[in-house]
């Protein structure tokens, strides 16, 4: 196989999982609803996962703190993943499953939304932060692909994307990581 055949299967292969998206798009349009409430009532988003998945947290952070399109006062949201102290000092005294639901404990009040980023759904330190955030009243999301995993069953909503292939699962993320921030940002 040389490399524009590659290349021409990896844009089939997305191009296939993004037109799967059409069935999520009423479930995207919730949690948007959802987080944008969230933000409304004067509550904050909490955004986590691993690698890639850490990333796409920092990315929709940056999306709402700073601005999606329309210029706007600031709003709250947090990734998790981006403290050093605090991601090796946890890990370093709790262990690296965690990171996150320590977080969590220390800043997530009643009805702020929490995000759980892993393309499995099985992401140890996330399955923990997200039970942490249930019992501390928080609404719950998960951004996951495949089946979901294990996270799939503990949120409040699944953004499952259809898809087992890590890439095309983060490519999809990214597409309904903008639309949220679109309905977020309508006036």
């Amino acid at each position: 196989m040389n490399n524009l055949e590659l290349l021409r299967g990896a844009l089939s292969a997305h191009q296939q999982t993004m037109q799967q998206l059409e069935a999520l798009l009423p479930k995207i349009d919730e949690v948007g609803q959802v987080m944008r409430t969230c933000l409304q009532r004067g509550n904050k988003i909490l955004l986590m996962g691993n690698g890639g998945s850490a990333a796409d947290s920092q990315h929709i952070a940056a999306e709402i703190v700073g601005r999606y399109k329309r210029e706007r006062r600031g709003l709250p949201a947090i990734a998790l993943t981006t403290d050093s102290s605090i991601l090796t000092a946890v890990g370093n005294d709790y262990g690296f499953d965690q990171v996150f639901s320590r977080q969590v404990e220390a800043l997530c009040d009643e009805q702020d939304v929490v995000v759980g980023i892993s393309t499995s759904g099985n992401s140890g330190n996330v399955v923990k932060a997200i039970e942490v955030a249930k019992e501390r009243g928080a609404i719950t999301v998960l951004f996951s692909g495949n089946t979901g995993g294990k996270l799939a069953g503990m949120c409040d909503y699944s953004l499952i994307v259809p898809a087992k292939e890590t890439a095309r699962i983060q490519e999809a993320h990214l597409f309904i990581a903008h639309s949220v921030c679109e309905i977020m940002d309508l006036e």
